[in-house]
């Protein structure tokens, strides 16, 4: 069943909940106080079905709003996530204060479809009625109202009148009306928190993106708590599930009415993050003062209400009328996503003034404002496609995650990874990990690389290559991206990792003849001496070259693993070890145990050496020490 929502907008006393009323039986003034002042001061709902020519069954939520300038906040949370407008005017007052500021906020918030109501038509004789007409043909001229493209049509709920011609209006309009997208990720801004006896905590919403059932798990913002469905109704009545565009209500197990508020938000877990700042395109009303720059607003969007700050990112005032890309800068956080759109009013005197479209709302630091207008201006214009690569590419070398990209966009990943995939064959996106990075960013990292090794080389020319991780600190970059940089490189030819350490291509150590003369002498020294070696000094002080160049051939060999220090003043021959390996294995034959003083004697060492060699067979794993004695394994 199709499910519509419908909101009411107009001035106070004009006959909205008296309409409502005659259309679905339902009285939306649940408030002693409404009943009693006989006016409407928060919200209320009604819903009704009816059956189109088509014989499909439509089902029509209603959201009574009230209409006295006092209760506009009251009014606004309640026409975020409305599908169709009845704007009521009431013949026998015509167009009134909260007629034009209810009907701006409409305009503001792109209400796509509407109809304006002419209530209390009994009141009034033909002629005034005609006069009605003409003055609203005239306010509504050029809107989503223009009664060219959208119907008019009086009525009395007093008498019954022209209501059955309502409904007509309002099945055709249901007809044109595209369904919400169920696929999307879970919103239901919250607009009343009760308690039902028997039940517990239920909250009541329309559920403007995705869809819930009864066992779910839900995220709350701004609070952060996750909660379970224990039920679910649908326009009054009980559900296994609600879907995008219905009137929800839903039984909450696991938290207190009191934690609960008008304004938070349910939404699908470990997914959306909540912004301070957002990025919007901003639109004021022909007829409000000029906005200037760190002007202060209230913002108000869908049932959440905060304080802003308006930073311009163009010029330093907004004229009426005009519209600007700007940064809304909130007291306290907001889950938007982009598309979303908010409605500004003056912070004092409270009027409304302007409306927002979300842009971003995860602005980036410290950019360009040229970068930041061409970026907007994407977001605004852009296919699907356009606006991925953009967020990809503005995340530079630190790369964008899927994950990430849903959390920026609203949009689930199963419909992002077709416009994904498509940016990887296309080559303009690079897969590193779970990064995306965009590709001219990508080579440009492979640049920088190879102009850093070389410069390493030039610097170092007696060391075979820099760590991964100094070559990853230089050149700022995520572990990730890092690897996969490294990984064309090598496919590319251009570098060649040994270990831990990367080179350029065929930069290997290349050394003078007194340089190599060095480094075989330092060698043969070490190996001659088996486990008995001499002190590097020593065997440094024998050589015919300076002492910064006679350190960089040990730190070679030492790199290569042909020396291997077991302590400070201890460095050994790899082939010196080996045989070491060999003797303790035979000596296993004879015993599984050895002490200090057994290998002193297998050995030939003194305890000088003999205890950094144990220490050194402990962690190659060839031994391991039990008290005072060495297992060997």
């Amino acid at each position: 069943m199709k499910s519509i929502i419908i909101g009411t907008a107009g001035h106070i006393d004009h006959g909205k909940t008296a309409l409502v009323r005659a259309l679905t039986g339902i009285d939306t003034d649940r408030l002693e106080e409404e009943k009693r002042r006989g006016i409407t001061i928060d919200l209320g709902f009604a819903h009704m079905e009816l059956t189109a020519p088509s014989g499909e069954k439509l089902r029509f939520g209603f959201i009574d709003v009230p209409g006295h300038e006092k209760f506009v906040r009251n009014m606004l949370a309640g026409v975020g996530g409305i599908d169709l407008v009845l704007l009521v005017v009431a013949a026998d007052e015509s167009i009134k204060p909260q007629t034009r500021e209810h009907f701006e906020i409409c305009r503001l918030l792109s209400i796509p479809r509407g109809i304006t109501v002419i209530t209390k038509a009994d009141l009034v004789d033909e002629e005034t009625l005609g006069v009605v007409r003409m003055e609203i043909e005239e306010f509504v001229r050029g809107s989503f109202l223009d009664t060219e493209r959208a119907p008019m049509v009086a009525v009395s709920a007093f008498k019954r009148t022209g209501l059955d011609d309502l409904r007509k209006e309002i099945v055709r309009l249901a007809g044109e009306i595209p369904a919400r997208d169920t696929e999307a990720l879970l919103r239901l801004p919250i607009d009343r928190v009760f308690v039902m006896k028997g039940f517990g905590t239920v909250i009541t919403g329309t559920l403007i993106a995705g869809k819930v059932q009864k066992e779910d798990e839900v995220e709350v913002f701004p609070t952060r708590q996750r909660i379970r469905i224990r039920g679910v109704q649908v326009h009054g009545s009980a559900a296994e599930k609600a879907i995008a565009g219905q009137r929800t209500a839903l039984n909450l197990a696991g938290v207190a009415v009191e934690d609960l508020a008008r304004g938070m938000t349910l939404a699908a877990p470990g997914t959306l993050e909540l912004t301070s700042k957002i990025d919007v395109r901003l639109s004021l009303l022909r007829d409000a003062r000029p906005l200037k720059n760190r002007a202060r607003v209230h913002l108000h969007a869908f049932a959440s209400e905060t304080i802003a700050e308006v930073v311009l990112h163009e010029g330093s005032e907004l004229k009426p009328g005009q519209t600007a890309l700007a940064q809304l800068r909130t007291e306290d956080p907001m889950l938007l996503l982009p598309g979303d759109r908010a409605i500004l009013r003056q912070f004092s005197p409270v009027v409304t003034i302007g409306g927002a479209l979300v842009l971003d709302a995860f602005p980036a630091r410290r950019r360009k404002k040229d970068a930041v207008v061409a970026f907007l201006n994407t977001l605004s214009t852009g296919s699907l496609p356009e606006i991925a690569l953009a967020r990809i590419t503005r995340q530079n070398q630190e790369g964008l995650s899927i994950a990430g990209l849903v959390r920026e966009t609203g949009i689930r990943q199963g419909s992002l990874q077709p416009v994904i995939a498509a940016l990887l064959q296309q080559k303009k996106i690079i897969q590193a990990g779970e990064l995306l990075v965009s590709a001219p960013v990508f080579a440009q990292g492979m640049s920088r690389a190879a102009a850093t090794l070389d410069a390493f080389h030039k610097a170092n020319p007696l060391v075979g290559g820099i760590s991964k991780e100094e070559l990853r600190e230089k050149l700022g970059l995520s572990s990730q991206v890092m690897e996969a940089l490294l990984a064309q490189l090598v496919r590319d030819k251009k570098a060649e990792v040994a270990g831990e350490q990367v080179r350029l291509a065929g930069r290997g150590v290349e050394l003078r003849d007194d340089e190599a003369k060095a480094k075989s002498d330092i060698e043969k020294a070490f190996a001659s001496a088996g486990l008995k070696v001499p002190a590097m000094y020593e065997v440094l002080g024998r050589l015919p070259i300076d002492k910064t160049r006679a350190q960089k051939i040990v730190t070679l060999l030492l790199r290569d693993r042909v020396l291997v220090k077991l302590a400070d003043e201890l460095v050994f021959h790899q082939t010196a070890l080996q045989d070491l390996r060999r003797i303790v294995a035979e000596f296993k034959t004879k015993s599984q145990k050895i002490d200090v003083a057994k290998f002193k004697d297998l050995t030939g060492v003194s305890r000088k050496y003999a205890i950094p060699l144990l220490e050194y067979l402990d962690r190659e794993r060839v031994t391991r020490r039990v008290g005072d004695e060495r297992v060997i394994l």
